[in-house]
Order: C-alpha cells, then structure tokens, then sequence
C-alpha cells in the first residue's frame, strides 16, 4: 500500500502528494528497515562531525570549523551550512561563512560525483538485478503521453502554507527565547524546525489534511532567496589557504560514509538489491543532498530494475528524520569541553 502511494514521475513529489495518509503507511510499511535506517544515519552523522574535529584538530582549526566540515555540509547542504555559520561567527570563528560555502559545495560534488559509480560497483560485484516484469513503480519506466502537466498551486494554497511557515517561524522564536532565558542557546532555525514538526503533528491528530505540495514549494523559494542573499555577501577570494584542509576533509568524508554505506547499512538492510539500491541513495544525502540521492537512484534503477523499498526507505529518513537528527547531533557535540 506505501509503494502505492508513492506512485508518480517522481517519487519526493509523489510522497509529498500523497501527503498525511501516505506519511502514515510509510512509517508503518518502513518498520525495522526504517529503524535500521535512522540508526545507521545517527552513527554517520557522529562519525562525520568526529571525522571533521579531527581534520580541524590537525590544521589547527577551530574546533567548531571541524563541525563545520562535518555533518552541517555534508548531511545538512548549503543552507544548513550557512545557517550554522553564524553560530560559528558568534563563537569566534574567521570567515566562517566563506568555509561554511566552500565545504557545503564540495559536499555536495563529492555526493554527486561518488554516489552513482559506487552503487553501480556494489551492484555489479554482488551480482544484483531488481525484479523483472511489471514495474512496481512507474516513475521508474514513465511514458510520455501520461505524464501530467505541471500544476500550479492556486493562490489560497500558497497563503495558507506561507501561514503555516510563518506560524512556525514565530513559534520558533518564542521557543527560542524561552530556551536562553533558562540558559540553552539553540540556532533559530532548529526551533523553527521544532515548531513545524509540533504544527504537523498536531494537524495529523487532530485530522486536520495540511497540503504540503506548497509547503514545498514556498520552503524551496525561501532557501533560494536565503543562499542568493548568503552568496552575495562572501569573499570566497579569501580562503584560497583553507582549499587544501578543505580537500582533505572532503578525501576522509567521502572514505567514512562510504565504509558505513557498504559495511554497516548494506549487510544490515539484508545484501539484496533494495539494500543496495538505498545503500546509494544513503550516500546521496549522506554525502550531499536528497535531490543527489534521489537522482542517484532514479539512475541505478532505470538499468538494474525498480527498488520501491529503497525509495520509500530513503526518502522517509531523508525527508523527515535526517535534518532534525542533525541540528539536534551539532548542538549535542556543542556541548563538549571543547567548545568554548
């Protein structure tokens, strides 16, 4: 029934339109693979920031660089990245924006770069090939004559959503406040975030259908403006220095999430052709973005056969799971001695 929901020409969209009810029975068909999924995603994401602390630590870095350089570009992307900068700029941290970018654009080319040849090789040395026959999932082999016109989302629904943003953005910033009156200091965005996830919670409790197809699409126009206006302000001319650290960094990331991918989440998902197949995608977000991971599988699938698991189980974790997971891993390593 969850593969059914996910049907369309993309399955990020199909899932975002099928909306509540296909959230629900995507959390109930995920199970213990799900399970396995977010655990294995939190050890990468403290294995990533680790990787960078010790990357900073023998630069001689700020310790809040090596976090930098850890999961907030890698699992996170540009605009977490440039989100925490100012964090790290408030912490004593030079140019901080200008490594936040440069290590969040190369993040973002390792994943596009190694994801796809890795899962391609996994598949070829184990011999794995998905079902052949009726195609479960029909993004998967789409015909040209079906596939729908564009829909744009009419007025009503973009307001409504733009309220709902906007509710949580205020929310977020009462929870803020009230965390550093009793001492916690939390980014503005991790409280935002909080604030979204206790709206949709509520909305689904209460029954109450939130269409997130403009949600979407006014969270997609928000981060756009938000990395235009981040980019307009930086000197990347002034880090031609840290290029060599930040390589480095990129060589020992890449050799990290690709050991958990191949030996932790592989064996773990079962060694057949959807654990490959959402081994891929792991290394898409894992290493860059869910765009990359859905690409990369969208690739892999369209010449080794369909993997509806896989991407019902890659796009829950990366959808709904890994971007809080993060924000809550970063303020936890914040938390270390370490940190001034």
């Amino acid at each position: 029934m969850a593969v059914r929901a996910l049907e369309g020409r993309s399955p990020v969209k199909a899932f975002q339109r099928a909306g509540r009810t296909g959230l629900r029975h995507g959390l109930r068909a995920g199970g213990r693979p799900l399970a396995l999924l977010c655990a294995v995603t939190v050890l990468l994401l403290v294995l990533q920031n680790l990787t960078g602390l010790a990357m900073a630590r023998l630069f001689g870095a700020h310790p809040f660089m090596g976090l930098l350089a850890g999961s907030i570009s890698f699992v996170g992307g540009p605009g977490t990245a440039m989100a925490w900068a100012k964090e790290a700029t408030a912490m004593g941290v030079r140019r901080a924006p200008e490594l936040a970018m440069a290590a969040a654009t190369m993040a973002v080319i390792a994943g596009a770069v190694v994801s796809g040849p890795v899962t391609s090789w996994l598949l070829r040395r184990r011999g794995l090939r998905g079902p052949t026959g009726v195609v479960e999932a029909p993004w998967l082999s789409p015909r040209p004559d079906d596939t729908p016109p564009p829909q744009i989302e009419p007025l009503e629904h973009m307001m409504r959503a733009l309220l709902l943003i906007f509710a949580s953005v205020t929310l977020g910033d009462w929870l803020n406040h009230w965390a550093a009156h009793l001492g916690l200091v939390l980014p503005g965005f991790l409280t935002a975030m909080l604030a979204g996830v206790a709206i949709t919670n509520i909305a689904d409790a209460t029954g109450v259908e939130l269409e997130f197809a403009p949600i979407e699409r006014n969270g997609e126009i928000a981060l756009q403006v938000f990395l235009a206006i981040s980019l307009m302000s930086l000197q990347l001319w002034t880090i031609a220095d840290a290029v060599p650290p930040l390589l480095t960094n990129v060589a020992a990331q890449v050799a990290v999430t690709t050991a958990v991918a191949l030996l932790v989440l592989f064996p773990l998902l079962g060694r057949d052709y959807d654990a490959a197949v959402a081994a891929g995608g792991f290394l898409g977000f894992g290493l860059s973005s869910m765009p990359v991971a859905m690409a990369t599988m969208e690739q892999v699938t369209s010449r080794f056969g369909p993997a509806p698991r896989a991407f019902l189980l890659i796009t829950l974790a990366g959808s709904f799971f890994v971007d809080l997971a993060n924000a809550l891993i970063v303020k936890a390593f914040l938390l270390l001695p370490i940190f001034p």
